[in-house]
């Protein structure tokens, strides 16, 4: 008869403790019919047409959300991200000039110091000149646009044309546009205002010290951010580098002389018509051009409204067409020679960039809203191919690239710098390593 087992034994008492806390921790495999359920109810809810569609709805918003917390996030740090942007867009402008100092034997310092000082001495003049342009004839200029725009209505509501809106409602906002700008207590709050005064002070100080550092170590700076990334990673940044900086730069100095001419031009029409407040006006239409299409239909409208006060019909009709005149000119001749392929945006595009940055930022925000979005569009080609350009048999020719492109415009040192980035780490892959030696990280 075999002995039986002792209970006070281990193995009589059964599995041990560790045992079924290892057993309990195990993930139990899924009864079959749950495995059914997944297989016939789940599964083809998740992939047919419907389900793809709201699967890529739930992860669109998950995308806009996060863009969303990115942007209250620039929100929150608004004046030193104006800052960075704006000592960013002026760096870029006169980044040749330093280097073509460094190219005749200037130090690096040196060449930095001396553009910087002539550039603050230039901004330091234009922001004087147009304060004292504009200082003494404001009042008169924002009173005699508001008489005129009156006087519009008096004349269009008599006539054959009806207005559509309520001339009432417009005259009310007319009135109250002109005691914020007029009065004591708006030009007070707008202006003077302690938190107001505090902010642009803060971001001046900083753009100015942001803007020689840039212009003295922004290569080096370039560099530091360049060495964390690896083979092609590496090289399409330093290509979306280089654009970034050439339209900037570009973008700047086109637009700054499309201004000076736009300006010189219309105040010599003005000036020949005979409507007073001309230095006003022609500080307006210089500030305004930095805004493109907006900017010109505002400058153009005040000039004709300040002329049917003063001088008429006629003469406001005179001012439209030198207006007119002017900006096609800009538009057809000047802005292709000058700025070139820098602001390759369809007008429909540079109005929604106008509107989400005057939304988003206010003027600042509409001024640095087109040169930021068409630096988007340049970069953007350089990580994604699926863009065709060039002719097509079927859909006709390019509605973008109708001449040379930015990548067609890239000198040959660039095009080298980008070649030998890519093979940097080619190289140093395909090169048998000595055991025990730190490889870098991959792309």
């Amino acid at each position: 008869m075999p002995a039986l087992p002792d209970p006070a034994s281990p193995a009589s008492q059964g599995p041990s403790r560790r045992e079924d806390g290892l057993r309990s921790a195990s993930p139990a495999a899924p009864p079959a019919d749950e495995k059914v359920f997944l297989r016939d109810v789940v599964a083809p809810l998740l992939t047919d047409a419907l389900g793809r569609a709201a699967i890529r709805g739930a992860q669109l918003l998950v995308l806009v959300v996060v863009a969303w917390l990115v942007v209250r996030a620039l929100l929150a740090v608004e004046v030193a991200l104006l800052a960075v942007l704006v000592a960013l867009i002026l760096a870029s402008a006169v980044r040749p000039p330093v280097a073509w100092l460094e190219r005749h034997g200037w130090s690096n310092t040196l060449a930095a110091a001396t553009v910087f000082a002539s550039l603050l001495l230039l901004l330091g003049g234009v922001i004087t000149g147009v304060v004292l342009g504009i200082r003494g004839g404001w009042q008169d200029l924002a009173g005699t646009a508001t008489s005129g725009w009156q006087q519009l209505q008096d004349l269009v509501h008599g006539g054959p044309v009806p207005i559509p809106v309520d001339a009432d409602t417009v005259n009310a906002a007319l009135a109250q546009a002109g005691d914020y700008f007029l009065g004591a207590s708006g030009w007070s709050n707008a202006v003077t205002g302690l938190s107001v005064a505090s902010e642009v002070i803060t971001g001046t100080v900083l753009m100015v010290i942001v803007l020689f550092f840039f212009l003295k170590d922004g290569s080096r700076l370039w560099s530091f951010v360049l060495r964390w990334f690896r083979g092609e990673t590496r090289a399409k940044l330093a290509e979306s580098g280089d654009r970034a900086v050439g339209i900037l730069g570009g973008y700047v100095r086109g637009v700054a002389l499309i201004a000076t001419i736009d300006a010189v031009f219309i105040g010599l029409g003005l000036y020949v018509v005979g409507v007073p407040l001309v230095i006003p006006l022609t500080v307006v239409v210089f500030v305004t051009a930095f805004v493109p299409i907006v900017g010109a239909l505002i400058a153009g409208a005040l000039a004709a409204l300040v002329a049917l006060v003063s001088k008429g019909l006629v003469a406001a009709l005179i001012v439209i067409g030198i207006v007119f005149v002017v900006n096609h000119l800009e538009g057809y001749f000047l802005q292709p020679v000058v700025m070139g392929r820098t602001l390759s945006l369809h007008g429909l595009v540079i109005l929604l960039a106008l509107t989400a940055g005057s939304i988003l930022g206010g003027v600042a925000g509409a001024v640095l809203a087109v040169p930021l979005t068409a630096v988007a569009w340049g970069v953007l080609p350089v990580w994604t191919d699926r863009y065709q350009s060039g002719q097509d048999p079927v859909l006709g020719p390019d509605p973008v690239h109708t001449g040379t492109t930015l990548a067609d415009r890239v000198s040959r040192a660039q095009r080298w710098k980008y070649q030998l980035i890519r093979r940097q780490f080619r190289s140093r892959r395909s090169t048998p390593v000595p055991p025990g030696t730190p490889t870098p990280p991959g792309d």
